[in-house]
């Protein structure tokens, strides 16, 4: 994500854990504008809008109101303006067919929130650093 300064799309309706993602992020020295959604009913309207730039990446919840984030990946991976836009799942979901679902939607990456803070920072580091090395078209 360092190589680039394009945002990051976060759909998460948790404030706490939309903190403690912000605060991760700032210590890991992550300097992408963040955009929140509150939902992925939201998030789709936001990335559809004209002259929104594309996020660099989406870090996507799962339990979610409204539109929850199967739903959200369903319609992203069926448009084809969108669905090259890498996705990771943050989930507290201990769902295996929630991992199924992700996985067979294209998802880049599904990681199990911790509830420890450290290794939620160093969860990011690992996000950050796949992101950062990985070729993009």
């Amino acid at each position: 994500m360092k190589n680039s300064n394009k945002p990051i799309l976060l759909i998460e309706d948790d404030h706490v854990d939309v903190m403690t993602i912000l605060r991760a992020l700032k210590e890991i020295h992550v300097g992408n504008p963040v955009v929140n959604m509150e939902n992925g009913e939201v998030a789709l309207e936001h990335l559809r809008a004209p002259g929104v730039e594309r996020p660099c990446i989406i870090l996507l919840d799962l339990n979610m109101p409204i539109m929850n984030g199967i739903e959200f990946l369903q319609l992203v991976k069926a448009d084809p303006e969108l669905r090259r836009i890498p996705v990771i799942v943050l989930t507290t979901s201990e769902e295996q067919q929630d991992k199924v679902n992700s996985f067979n939607l294209g998802v880049a990456g599904y990681m199990a929130k911790p509830v420890d803070y450290r290794r939620f920072v160093e969860m990011m580091r690992s996000i950050d650093l796949y992101w950062t090395l990985s070729e993009m078209p």
